[in-house]
């Protein structure tokens, strides 16, 4: 059976305007991803990943071109339509954790639970990355690695369809950031979300179903991985 296709983008550009210089993010990108991938995406600074991750994300507008999530069209989405699209179907993971500092993970958790529609509980999504004992401690009393998990945890506590991930562990050492992978990992597997993350460290193309290589607004190489690893096998 044919994987359901989540997004479907045909020639999406994205030109930015920096004065009397444009400048090209995307250029003509095509891709396809599917339901239950663990995708990344890499590349170098400039390439283009993070404006493609913020227009699948609804967090940008294409200049042109079309995207299309299930059957939703995003290019051309108006800002409310883009609103309610992040809140019911998109999680988001960032370098920074964005933690509120006076709040514990179970409540920093439950500010999403109370604006979704079918949330699970902040309990289950905490114990999904493992930090069920963690859960009414505050971030200053957490790790760095504790405190991405409970972003992971906050970003999967409304079950969305998709997961994106901004240099999850740019700010980690290795062993935290193992953890931090296991967590995005255990939520592709047992949630069946989409997971995509950008990254300038390949090691993480080892967990991956698939790998696209960005280079100036587009996909310069796509592979797949017949050899996936577990989070605790890289090594970096």
């Amino acid at each position: 059976m044919k994987a359901k296709s989540v997004f479907r983008a045909r020639k999406l550009t994205k030109t930015y305007q920096m004065g009397e210089v444009k400048i090209k993010a995307l250029s003509n990108l095509d891709i396809d991803l599917y339901a239950n991938e663990f995708v990344v995406i890499v590349g170098p600074s400039g390439s283009g990943k993070s404006t493609f991750l913020n227009i699948l994300g609804g967090l940008d507008t294409p200049t042109s071109g079309d995207v299309k999530f299930i059957d939703h069209q995003l290019s051309g989405a108006s800002e409310k339509q883009l609103t309610n699209y992040r809140r019911e179907h998109v999680g988001f993971v960032f370098q920074s954790y964005n933690l509120i500092p006076n709040l514990t993970a179970r409540e920093n958790v439950k500010l999403v639970i109370d604006i979704s529609k079918n949330p699970m509980s902040a309990e289950k999504a905490l114990g999904l990355v493992k930090l069920a004992d963690r859960m009414d401690h505050f971030p200053s009393q957490l790790s760095g690695g504790e405190q991405q998990r409970v972003a992971i945890a906050r970003a999967i506590a409304k079950q969305p369809d998709v997961l994106l991930c901004d240099e999850p562990t740019g700010a980690l050492d290795c062993e935290t950031g193992k953890l931090v992978l296991d967590a995005i990992a255990t939520v592709n597997k047992e949630l069946g979300t989409l997971a995509a993350i950008i990254t300038h460290n390949v090691v993480i193309t080892k967990m991956a179903d698939r790998i696209f290589h960005m280079a100036d607004g587009m996909i310069s190489d796509v592979k797949i991985n017949t050899k996936k690893l577990q989070a605790a096998d890289l090594k970096w």
